[in-house]
């Protein structure tokens, strides 16, 4: 009964995310991470002089946070 479990596990098809095997994918996944880190810093820091960016995101980091708080009069701003 063993040997047949194990001949069944041996022979099962490889796990597949579309056409790629999960084995060949897990090669790539510490590049993938460090190209994803890096496209939202650059997200980050072009988005970075939008307000809503500044608002949401960037005044609520707990060390920089007071760096991109908006101390700007309102009658100083034109939109």
């Amino acid at each position: 009964m063993a040997n047949a479990r194990y001949l069944l596990l041996k022979h099962a098809p490889p796990y597949s995310v579309g056409r790629f095997p999960v084995n060949s994918l897990k090669a790539f996944t510490p590049s993938l991470g460090v190209w994803a880190a890096g496209a939202g810093t650059a997200a980050l820091f072009l988005l970075s002089v939008t307000p809503k960016v500044k608002r949401t995101l960037l005044s609520k980091v707990p060390v920089v946070g007071t760096y991109f708080e908006d101390h700007q009069p309102a009658s100083d701003k034109p939109f």
